[in-house]
């Protein structure tokens, strides 16, 4: 049994509360970072990506899109700007996002905001991965 917890909080929701895990990968601003049992205590910054929990043995996936995470006595709790657990995702509409993202990149004579367009391309990558969708080693 899983000695250790995880809550995602986001402004809307409480996406995940308390919830058994046995590990947890998380993705940081500086790459990824994993976290188990007895982990000292310490906050991050979080980047767009995938977090990854184990329970019972098997990995789940939520998509986050920034903010911070704190552990401390085994509980890890992430506040995020957004995300959503893998289950939720809407697929189809993940995939439109990315396409539009990637054609507002392409298309070079348009007047766009490219940072603000390249955050969305990663929104919608990240919630593709922790779907399943594509590849998670992309990350």
């Amino acid at each position: 049994m899983a000695d250790m917890s995880i809550t995602i909080i986001t402004p809307e929701q409480t996406v995940l509360k308390d919830a058994p895990t046995d590990a947890v990968v998380v993705p940081v601003v500086d790459g990824s970072m994993g976290i188990l049992k007895n982990h000292a205590p310490m906050v991050a910054n979080l980047r767009i990506g995938v977090l990854r929990y184990k329970q019972d043995g098997v990995f789940k996936r939520a998509a986050v899109t920034g903010g911070f995470m704190e552990v401390s006595d085994n509980r890890i709790t992430v506040l995020a700007d957004a995300a959503e657990l893998a289950e939720s995702i809407d697929v189809m509409r993940a995939m439109e996002a990315k396409k539009r993202a990637e054609a507002r990149l392409r298309d070079r004579k348009a007047n766009i905001d490219r940072v603000r367009a390249e955050a969305a391309l990663r929104r919608a990558l990240a919630r593709l991965r922790a779907a399943g969708v594509l590849d998670q080693d992309k990350d």
